[in-house]
């Protein structure tokens, strides 16, 4: 009998762990914050044990109210952030609670030029990536990423969720025409999901190896995406052999990280408004729900409008101006463009209203 699990086995006790996952979001409030004091101690003990230091990443209101509540609860340690890729109003409130400021590893630009556009969901998008830089090694991924036919590691599924959906196979499955005997489309662009990776993660990792630190995180499973199978794969607190890490907050669901920040009285950042409730009890903010970098388009296609860059451009013009329009170079027709070229593609409508200048007016016709 093989000591690897079978297909059967793994998605078994992936379904289990997502159960148990789902009973603690329904958990009540007071509850869930209880379990978050618990494995928070449990954590910094462990840290303790094996010679770690400890820190928390912050970055938006979710990693500003468990810096909070990890200080209200007695452990006081450095807060550190790449705080220049954050929403102006978010970095004034980082200057007033003392978050120690790293500086990101590479430009927006840069990685925009270099890498790609950070579109769609980070899982989907690094898929992308691979289609756009193909290699003997990532082939057989590739080939998983068309078909849904996945080689041993995948436990020879057929049909796999490594598979782009159908929607974005057509739109970007046109690298391997030649290989698979299809006919998608190529995109003008190129997509990735290393963004955070070269600007946040690695600089942040680099203080992390020199402080000896691990981290808390903000995160909560209810997030969705690669977050959430992280979360449910490896709960709240987690010692891997490459990774160590604690996301107390894992269990919690919006409405109680909104009430947890009401109670602990957490300074909450322009962009966000304030915190409000309606008439049902349901707590929200009365501006943006989410913040990210300005230059983030990972969800975009589920927003309604007016969404994140729509935004953008009522904040600030000049700067929404340059990620639409100019802070890329095309290498073959050396025209510049931005996200207003993405956008197009991927079928996301946008507010057009500026009317380049007439030197620029060739440049950024595409």
């Amino acid at each position: 009998m093989s000591e690897e699990k079978t297909r059967e086995e793994f998605l078994a006790e992936k379904k289990h762990k997502k159960q148990l996952m789902i009973q603690k979001q329904n958990e009540p409030y007071e509850i869930k914050v209880r379990r978050a004091e618990i494995r928070a101690r449990e954590f910094i003990r462990e840290l303790d044990a094996r010679g770690y230091e400890a820190h928390i990443s912050v970055g938006g209101l979710d990693s500003i109210t468990l810096l909070f509540f990890l200080r209200k609860i007695g452990i006081d340690v450095p807060a550190i952030s790449v705080s220049a890729l954050e929403d102006k109003s978010i970095q004034r409130i980082h200057e007033q609670i003392g978050v120690i400021r790293i500086s990101p590893g590479k430009s927006k630009v840069k990685i925009l030029n270099e890498n790609g556009f950070p579109v769609i969901s980070k899982r989907i998008a690094g898929k992308i990536d691979t289609l756009q830089n193909p290699t003997e090694k990532n082939k057989t991924v590739r080939h998983a990423i068309i078909t849904g036919e996945c080689g041993a590691q995948g436990h020879f599924a057929k049909n796999s969720r490594m598979k782009l959906p159908k929607k974005w196979l057509q739109l970007f499955g046109g690298y391997e025409n030649e290989n698979e005997g299809v006919n998608y489309q190529i995109a003008p662009f190129l997509v990735s999901n290393k963004c955070c990776y070269f600007m946040k993660e690695k600089p942040c990792d680099d203080w992390v190896r020199e402080h000896n630190s691990k981290p808390f995180l903000g995160l909560m499973a209810s997030e969705g995406g690669q977050r959430e199978d992280a979360l449910v794969e490896h709960g709240c607190n987690y010692f891997g052999k490459t990774t160590i890490r604690s996301a107390p907050f894992a269990p919690f669901l919006r409405q109680d990280i909104l009430q947890l920040a009401l109670d602990l009285n957490v300074p909450v950042p322009e962009i966000y408004g304030e915190i409000a409730r309606k008439p049902d009890g349901t707590l929200y903010t009365t501006k943006a729900q989410r913040t990210g970098c300005s230059m983030c388009g990972f969800g975009i296609q589920l927003e309604t409008r007016p969404h994140r860059f729509d935004l953008l451009r009522e904040r600030n013009e000049k700067e929404w101006e340059f990620w639409m329009y100019k802070c890329c170079t095309d290498p073959v027709t050396n025209e510049r463009f931005g996200w207003g070229r993405v956008l197009d593609y991927i079928g996301v409508e946008w507010e057009d209203r500026y009317i380049p200048e007439p030197e620029q007016m060739q440049l950024n016709l595409y």
